[in-house]
């Protein structure tokens, strides 16, 4: 007899925010009961940001600090979990005790010179937080369901806060652990955004990496479907948060769906859909408000025809940089920039030249800029233009470029045959004219 198909779900911050999203997503998997799921969820509403606080405090010696955040946070999650359950499950109280207490001793030591390794020993908490609660009330609502640690199966290099898979060795351990729980008819739960590099430290897959985690399974897995669980009804040609009259697609190809995660769309992580691709795995993006609709399939099936799509980055900085004795900027000076642009991890978003500077657009991370700034000091001057937008917008037309430019001050821009890129800055309210 053939096994069922198996299907990928990733559920989202915003699904599991509070206890009544965490019953919202225990009913819509409900309604998959007798299918082969494996589960993947992120931390729950805001934990991460609460992380990511008590890590920088922590960082800057502000140890007192961190010891508060950190104990408000436990006391916010077990008010959670006593409104999910009605009181604490005692084993679940232990479990989420034992979490708490490992961050708590990581404030013993000093921190590391590595600043990226102790925020990944710090924010992957929230990952492990809600999947040890939602993984409890499954099972407390009668779906049998197996916790799974996604550190014993998604192997990365040392790369901290951006870890790269090891690709064989993770698919060798998930093969290993996921396929015989499913055949015990139990339903696989696990964190996305994290993993561990083979000494057993934990890493992260990058800010939102949970979409490229169900990727992952989902590759390893060959699931027969990915499904992403979002507050939207599926992928809008703009962010709702930024934009009216925006509308949903229907479907995308493979190679739409990453030239817009590349470019800032918040949809999906930009990692997520190569995975998919090369095995031709389709990936739905759904609503968890409205679970029966039908939402936006990316697969290869799609066809060419798409309306203009918008993708705004916020934090951008326009780092511009030239020779300090006003000769062109060549090969080797080119060779040179990137790769002090590798050793601290930029991010390019967008880069142009001419003959005596060459500018890119990063995202404005930590202080990443000012280390390359360090870096290049001998040789180049620098100047950095902060608080930026790059606006993206594929397909796109002339009345929606010229929209897109209404009240700020355009500071780059670059144009493709379907892609036009522009960095822009507010226009402060007081010198605009009526």
């Amino acid at each position: 007899m053939q096994p069922l198909p198996l299907n990928v779900f990733k559920f989202g911050g915003a699904s599991i925010k509070d206890a009544s999203s965490i019953r919202n997503v225990a009913s819509i998997l409900k309604s998959f009961s007798g299918q082969r799921l494996v589960v993947i969820v992120s931390a729950m509403g805001k934990t991460t940001n609460a992380l990511e606080v008590i890590s920088r405090a922590y960082a800057d010696g502000e140890v007192e600090l961190a010891k508060q955040k950190l104990t408000e946070l436990h006391n916010a999650t077990l008010t959670t979990v006593k409104e999910l359950f009605g009181k604490t499950p005692p084993t679940l109280e232990a479990s989420l005790n034992d979490l708490f207490v490992s961050v708590d001793w990581v404030f013993d030591d000093p921190p590391n010179e590595s600043y990226d390794y102790d925020y990944d020993q710090i924010v992957s908490l929230g990952e492990l937080i809600s999947s040890h609660i939602v993984a409890a009330f499954l099972n407390h609502e009668g779906m049998p369901t197996h916790w799974l640690d996604a550190r014993d199966c998604i192997i990365t290099d040392n790369t901290y806060r951006e870890g790269w898979v090891q690709w064989p060795e993770t698919q060798t351990r998930i093969i290993k652990q996921v396929p015989p729980v499913l055949e015990e008819g139990k339903m696989v739960l696990t964190q996305g955004f994290i993993g561990s590099t083979t000494e057993n430290f934990t890493t992260t897959l990058g800010r939102e990496g949970s979409d490229y985690s169900a990727a992952i399974f989902s590759y390893c897995l060959d699931a027969e479907a990915m499904s992403i669980w979002k507050d939207v009804p599926g992928v809008l040609t703009a962010d709702p948060r930024l934009f009216d009259n925006v509308s949903k697609v229907d479907r995308l190809s493979y190679k739409e769906a990453i030239e817009m995660t590349y470019y800032g769309a918040s949809i999906i992580h930009p990692k997520t859909i190569k995975p998919l691709q090369n095995k031709s795995i389709p990936l739905h993006v759904r609503s968890f408000v409205e679970p029966t609709a039908t939402g936006t399939e990316i697969s290869d099936e799609a066809g060419d025809n798409y309306p203009p799509m918008v993708a705004v980055e916020k934090n951008q900085a326009l780092v511009n940089i030239s020779t300090r004795d006003f000769s062109f900027v060549a090969e080797h000076h080119i060779k040179q920039l990137f790769e002090h642009i590798t050793t601290t991890r930029l991010q390019v978003n967008m880069m142009q030249n001419t003959a005596i500077s060459f500018n890119i657009v990063v995202n404005d991370i930590d202080d990443r800029i000012e280390r390359f700034r360090k870096l290049v000091n001998a040789e180049f001057k620098t100047t950095v233009d902060r608080d930026l937008e790059l606006i993206t917008i594929r397909h796109y037309t002339t009345e929606v470029a010229n929209s897109m430019r209404r009240g700020k001050v355009q500071l780059l821009e670059g144009r493709m045959p379907l892609t036009l890129q522009m960095v822009v800055k507010e226009v402060p309210v007081m010198s605009r004219k009526a």
